[in-house]
C-alpha cells in the first residue's frame, strides 16, 4: 500500500520537510495546499496507519515526527510521482509570490540557508563576494535572528530565489515555466555556453542542488578572476510578450534584482524554441554554491516559502 498512495506518501513528504512534530490540523492544511482535501479525521486515520508501519511516532501531544524508517521509505516511494514534484513545489511558489516591482512590495520567494553561528563571517564573506562579483539573482539577503527551522547554534540566512520572476511574470498575465536548471561557463565575465544542463520536469531532485553535491561549480574562481562555472537558470516565455518582460525586467533591476545573463530564442547552446523568448538568470543558489566550495558546512533548502521583500531589504 505504502508504494502506491498517494496521499500516504505526499503526508510522510511534508513530515521529512519539518524540523518539529507537526499535528493533524496543520498537515491537513499542508495537505490541502497540495491538492488532496482531507479532514482532520482523515489524517488522524492515516497517522495512525503510518504508526503503526513504523514510519512515524507521536511526540505527545505535540505531533507526529518522522522516523529513520519512514525517511528512508520517503525517498524510495514514488519515483514517478516524485518527477514533478520539484516543479510543482516551484510553481506554487511563483503564484504565492506577490512582489510588485513597481511599488517594491509583496511577498518574494526564499531559500534557507542553516549554518554553524561560528562560521556566519564566513559565510557573509563569500555571500557578499558572489553579490559583488555580479553572479547572483538578487543584491541583497538576510542574517535570521530566529526562525523555527533553525537549530540552536546555527544561523539563518535568507536569500531571494529566481522563481520570484515567475510570480512577478505571472501576475502581470504572462505565461511562464523554469525550463533548465544548469552550469553556465564564465570566460573572463563573459557567459559562453552551458556545461550542463538538466529539465525541470524531469528530475526527482533540484538540479542545482545536484550540481553543488557533485562538485561541477567553480564559483570562488568566478568571483576571484572572472572565469569560472556559475549555477543558472532558463525560463522561458511567449515570444510575442517580450515587450512587455523587457519592462518588467527594467523594474525588477531597479528594485536589486540581478538578470537577464541573456534573452532570446535562442540562448548560448540550449535547446532553441522558434516560439518562447528564454531567459537566462544567474541563480540565488550561488551564494550557497561559493560556501560549499569553501568547505563550511551549509545546508539549503531551495523555495523554503514566501517572505515580504522588505524584510529581505533592510529586515522590517
Amino acid at each position: 500500500m505504502i508504494r502506491t498512495e498517494r496521499k500516504v506518501v505526499e503526508l510522510l513528504r511534508i513530515l521529512k520537510d519539518q524540523q518539529e512534530p507537526i499535528g493533524a490540523k496543520r498537515l491537513s492544511e499542508l495537505m490541502a495546499e497540495r491538492g488532496f482535501v482531507l479532514s482532520d479525521r482523515a489524517v488522524q486515520y492515516y497517522l495512525r496507519y503510518l504508526d503503526e508501519m513504523g514510519f512515524t511516532n507521536k511526540v505527545g501531544n505535540h505531533g507526529r515526527v518522522l522516523t529513520e524508517r519512514g525517511r528512508s521509505e520517503t525517498d524510495k516511494a514514488l519515483v514517478d510521482d516524485r518527477t514533478g514534484f520539484i516543479i510543482s513545489k516551484l510553481e506554487r511558489l511563483a503564484f504565492r509570490s506577490t512582489f510588485n516591482p513597481e511599488t517594491m512590495t509583496g511577498d518574494v520567494a526564499y531559500n534557507l540557508s542553516i549554518v554553524p553561528e561560528e562560521r556566519l563571517d564566513e559565510v557573509r564573506a563569500a555571500f557578499d563576494g558572489v553579490i559583488g562579483a555580479g553572479y547572483g539573482f538578487f543584491s541583497h539577503y538576510r542574517v535570521l535572528d530566529r526562525h523555527p527551522r533553525v537549530p540552536s547554534g546555527s544561523v539563518g540566512l535568507v536569500t531571494v530565489c529566481s522563481i520570484t520572476m515567475d510570480g512577478v511574470f505571472q501576475h502581470n498575465g504572462i505565461p511562464v515555466h523554469v525550463a533548465y536548471g544548469g552550469t553556465l561557463q564564465v570566460r573572463d565575465r563573459q557567459a559562453t555556453e552551458f556545461v550542463d544542463l538538466i529539465g525541470y520536469r524531469g528530475t526527482t531532485i533540484d538540479p542545482l542542488a545536484l550540481f553543488i553535491s557533485s562538485g561541477l561549480t567553480s564559483i570562488g574562481s568566478l568571483v576571484a578572476s572572472g572565469t569560472g562555472v556559475a549555477l543558472a537558470n532558463i525560463r522561458q516565455v511567449p515570444f510575442s510578450a517580450e515587450a512587455q518582460v523587457t519592462d518588467l525586467i527594467s523594474s525588477l533591476r531597479a528594485a536589486g534584482f540581478v538578470f537577464p545573463v541573456m534573452m532570446g530564442l535562442e540562448v548560448f547552446n540550449a535547446p532553441p524554441d522558434p516560439f518562447r523568448l528564454s531567459i537566462v538568470a544567474f541563480s540565488g543558489m550561488n551564494l550557497a554554491g561559493h560556501c560549499r566550495e569553501l568547505g563550511i558546512p551549509l545546508t539549503t533548502e531551495i523555495g523554503a516559502g514566501n517572505i515580504p521583500y522588505s524584510k529581505v531589504v533592510d529586515g522590517n
